[in-house]
């Protein structure tokens, strides 16, 4: 799965891809020192899908699994692809980012994440 940061490994417990549809999905720290935001080494979350738009949009609505008050509330992420040469470009847009999770740190995991599908796009050609 391309949608993990680095230094994480993924395992998805549910992946319904049709708008309405809902997933959960948990990311593991590979390092022992990660600290989780569900458990010691985990980040849980859920969410369901809002919009599909086949080859243009995807919208989906995330929300940790956590005990945290500082991490918790709904995420909107809006992922936008248009046409780019003989490519396509990616934007992706976080809305209502909880309080307690950095700006900066989720930006850091999403450049890792489009940095694997990137390599993985560019090795299917």
């Amino acid at each position: 799965m391309w949608m993990v940061p680095n230094g994480m490994t993924s395992r998805v417990h549910e992946f319904d891809a049709r708008e309405g549809g809902v997933f959960r999905i948990s990311l593991t720290y590979d390092a022992p020192t990660g600290i989780g935001k569900t458990s010691a080494h985990t980040d849980t979350y859920h969410g369901r899908f809002v919009k599909l738009v086949v080859d243009e949009q995807v919208v989906e609505v995330v929300e940790f699994e956590t005990a945290d008050p500082a991490l918790r509330g709904e995420m909107t992420i809006t992922i936008t692809l248009s046409a780019a040469g003989s490519g396509t470009d990616i934007a992706a847009a976080h809305d209502a980012l909880p309080p307690g999770l950095s700006p900066a740190d989720n930006e850091a995991g999403w450049r890792s994440s489009l940095e694997k599908l990137a390599r993985y796009v560019e090795r299917g050609k």
